[in-house]
């Protein structure tokens, strides 16, 4: 009777043991319910709490998983999230997602860890590549467009222009490399801080519009736990709370960018604001426009820059539309040190608007210009547009027989970027020891296209302005 009853209570001991393992292997592969990642957990390869920084694993992205870069791992209401960069996609499309869309059933790749750099023995200098033309070589040859490259009266090489300013000499970028860096990247220069990596806000109201920011921007970091921020869309302060914002637009009397009124028609109005004279309202801008530029470095000593604003004007006043800063006395000869249209304002014509405006300027001034390097994906996307409209135009109004130097002089455009986009057009061609400037059937109904479109062009008349004159003095910049 006792050996039975042993036996007995062995066994239902035996039972709850295997149940209670049961429960365990069945909670293991995933995360608790309380961690709320939405899998099953079967045959998981890894688990949630191994994904770190830089590790790379597949996430659902519109219904197909992808592979992605872990930038940031945070923990919000309770439940991990983390901040990922899909490979091969813009930056622009980062985003902070759950466990459950993670695919715990793929590999996960890990960072390879850190190992300490050794004394590289100095390499030896590599040849110069013949046949491709450098800024210095272009700006001397162009003078002449039957120029060769070399004095053995070979083909004068266009196809590598370096018209970003991303290539050291020496160095070659193919147009297939060039387009791969345009969709990766979210511009040509990446930060090279980690914090700078992970988009910081989510949404800010600016005026009438809600825009999601694309990057990074040194806004205050108590700012960053608002779902919200509020900016005003004329003094461009800063808010956390709507009440504050509110309160701040009832007593707020500014309707127009500090600076003065230089240019305006119909359409769009130009402020040109000095960053000496109105630090606090520069220094606002140039955080506003680091949430879409993310090559922008500079946020703090806007000293130095004039800034030129375009506006849309209503009954309320002047709203910002887009802007381009420029250097007081630039070396270089930039006629543009960063440029930018609000993304609510994109796609439609005022780019090249900003862009046309900057050459106004050099024009008054009696100098070429072309913009700082290296340009974002989509100044460079926008200038290039800008340079095939205004090189089509001219030369249909005015014949292919007009030489380089002309067409520099008249639109002011610097003879770089003009032999770069009659390149990109297929318009230039070697013939009996010279380049020449062909018009194809092509650039005809191009031309045909742009003028049934109803496109709004500056009116140089219209620009009351004078190039300022700065003493020593006034461009030392100094704390």
């Amino acid at each position: 009777m006792d050996m039975t009853t042993t036996e007995e209570i062995k066994n239902e001991e035996d039972k709850e043991v295997k149940e209670e393992q049961n429960e365990v292997k069945e909670e293991k592969p995933g995360i608790s319910e309380e961690g709320g990642d939405g899998h099953d957990g079967g045959d998981d390869l890894f688990h949630v709490d191994q994904i770190i920084n830089g590790c790379k694993c597949y996430v659902d992205k519109e219904g197909k998983y992808r592979l992605a870069e872990i930038l940031s791992v945070h923990i919000r209401n309770s439940k991990k999230v983390f901040y990922v960069h899909y490979d091969d996609f813009n930056k622009r499309l980062d985003e902070w997602i759950d466990a459950s869309r993670i695919d715990f059933k793929k590999p996960i790749k890990f960072p390879k860890p850190k190992t300490p750099k050794k004394d590289e023995k100095k390499k030896e200098a590599t040849p110069a590549l013949t046949n491709v033309a450098t800024p210095s070589t272009i700006s001397s040859q162009a003078a002449t467009p039957g120029a060769s490259a070399n004095t053995g009266g070979d083909v004068m090489d266009l196809d590598n222009l370096n018209v970003q300013g991303l290539l050291s000499e020496g160095e070659e970028l193919s147009r297939e490399d060039e387009i791969k860096k345009l969709r990766t990247s979210g511009s040509m220069t990446q930060n090279s801080h980690e914090v700078a990596r992970v988009r910081n806000l989510s949404r800010v109201i600016l005026g009438k519009h809600e825009v999601e920011p694309w990057y990074f921007s040194p806004y205050p970091v108590e700012l960053t736990d608002q779902d919200v921020i509020y900016i005003c869309d004329f003094t461009l302060s800063y808010f956390g709370s709507k009440k504050q914002f509110e309160r701040f637009r009832s007593k707020c009397t500014l309707r127009h960018p500090p600076g003065n009124e230089i240019y305006r028609d119909d359409v769009v109005s130009f402020f040109e604001v000095d960053g000496r004279k109105q630090r606090t309202w520069c220094r606002n801008l140039c955080l506003l426009s680091k949430l879409f530029l993310d090559h922008k470095t500079l946020y703090y000593d806007v000293d130095p820059f004039l800034f030129y604003c375009m506006t849309k004007r209503d009954e309320l006043g002047h709203h910002l539309v887009g802007y381009f800063s420029k250097e007081k006395e630039s070396a270089e000869g930039y006629n543009v040190a960063c440029i930018l249209t609000l993304p609510q304002y994109q796609r439609h014509g005022y780019g090249k608007l900003l862009i046309q405006f900057s050459y106004e300027l050099s024009k008054k001034e009696g100098k070429v210009g072309s913009p700082e390097k290296p340009l974002s994906d989509l100044g460079l996307l926008s200038y290039r547009a800008y340079w095939a409209d205004t090189i089509i135009i001219f030369l249909m109004e005015n014949g292919p027989e007009t030489s380089i130097d002309e067409i520099s002089s008249k639109t002011s455009m610097t003879t770089t970027d003009i032999l770069h986009t009659l390149q990109t057009l297929n318009m230039l061609k070697y013939y009996k020891g010279q380049h020449i400037i062909c018009l194809t059937d092509q650039i005809v109904e191009q031309y045909e296209k742009m003028k049934k479109k109803k496109r709004h062009f500056l009116d140089s008349e219209k620009l009351v302005w004078k190039p300022p004159v700065f003493t020593a003095a006034q461009l030392r910049f100094g704390w």
